[in-house]
């Protein structure tokens, strides 16, 4: 036998991969399943990123080997919509740095900055990928606690009180993850503060501010934040292209060269075509989002009524492609929920443990299932 790696002891097989495959086997029972639980764009990219990514195919130099930095037209491309859509101005010679999806970058981060001890703020509940990524590179996971009470943004006050030395990383999620609750600016402003006052490197993961956001803002756009912070981006969920695996990481150039010197030996360089098509997805026009917002906000009222009908709970002000929702008193614990509902009902809907132990009592629901299926999902409660 030849034995594993010490580090897969200490995570787990991501609870997406493991509860699918029960739903598949459901359905090839011939359980007639619907699956609400996962983020995952149901609708295509526009017309004209489809066939930007068509033509690319067919040009010079298309299926050789692509910049490490990806294609200057890339990263122009991703400064103007930070600049038109956040107000932030970033070098893009310097300051920006493609990934293949932003997943990636959490593990390039985590390589790039992270030894073995050190220890790194994570959210609870929040994207469970904080987590497992901190544990597989040797560092030590501390999680800080977020509440409905305190609209999901932590305590940093009594945080400052704690022992702080080991921490090198933080990590926030705003437009939150799972909860959809947004930051404010003086919010922002606190962050930047805070890690400032403890020497602690701040990334906020930032996917989710055009899906149903008012105001988008951009951890990158207070004083002083690009001296500490990075900003994670993607084009999965605002432009449909969530298997194409397009992000970002945007920061200053001595932390963006760090982050290079990862990725440049862990892959070599994005698909041409995707690039291209990225850069047609990034100029996309105000209709586009206003296209996609109507989509989602008929899929957020169905799914209220049928949030309504379970006696949840919800925050109509939060933002993003899912609905956090408080179970009703007396429901139980959240697996057990959504295993009875998954079972008697046929609908799968994500427990909020799987986000971390302040989940508990959540359940979520995701903007990516068509109206007539959320429909059928009302009928059957």
């Amino acid at each position: 036998m030849i034995s594993t790696a010490d580090r897969l002891h200490t995570v787990e097989e991501y609870y997406f991969s493991r509860k699918l495959r029960e739903v598949r086997e459901l359905i090839s029972e011939g359980k007639p399943i619907i699956n609400m639980g996962i983020g995952s764009p149901d609708l295509a990219p526009s017309p004209e990123v489809l066939q930007t990514l068509t033509t690319a195919m067919t040009e010079p130099g298309a299926h050789q080997y692509q910049s490490y930095q990806g294609l200057p037209e890339l990263r122009e491309a991703v400064a103007r919509f930070y600049t038109e859509k956040f107000g932030v101005d970033m070098d893009p010679a310097k300051e920006i740095l493609p990934l293949m999806g932003s997943k990636e970058g959490i593990m390039h981060i985590s390589l790039a900055f992270l030894n073995a001890g050190d220890e790194v703020l994570i959210p609870n509940p929040g994207y469970p990928t904080y987590s497992s990524v901190t544990r597989l590179v040797g560092a030590v996971a501390r999680t800080y606690e977020l509440s409905e009470s305190r609209g999901w943004f932590p305590d940093l006050e009594a945080l400052e009180k704690q022992d702080l030395q080991k921490v090198k990383l933080m990590w926030v999620s705003y437009p939150h993850m799972p909860t959809g609750a947004m930051a404010s600016r003086e919010q922002f402003e606190a962050l930047v503060e805070f890690a400032k006052r403890n020497r602690i490197l701040l990334v906020n993961d930032n996917p989710y501010s055009f899906v149903l956001g008012k105001d988008p803002l951009s951890l990158l756009s207070v004083k002083g934040a690009k001296e500490i912070s990075l900003e994670l981006n993607s084009l999965s969920k605002t432009f449909n292209m969530a298997g194409w695996r397009v992000g970002m990481v945007l920061g200053n150039d001595k932390h963006i060269n760090a982050i290079l010197k990862v990725k440049s030996n862990m892959d070599s360089g994005m698909f041409y075509g995707i690039q291209k098509g990225a850069i047609a997805a990034l100029n996309s026009g105000k209709i586009w989002f206003e296209q996609l917002d109507a989509i989602y906000q008929k899929r957020r009222q169905l799914l209220c009524q049928l949030a309504d009908k379970l006696g949840c709970t919800y925050d109509p002000e939060a933002v993003g492609m899912f609905i956090w929702a408080r179970l009703p008193e007396g429901a139980g614990n959240s697996e057990a929920f959504i295993d009875k509902i998954l079972l008697e009902k046929h609908l799968f809907i994500a427990p909020g443990t799987i986000f971390g132990s302040c989940g508990e009592g959540y359940i979520r629901f995701s903007l990516c299932v068509p109206e007539e299926k959320i429909r059928e999902a009302i009928k059957r409660i």
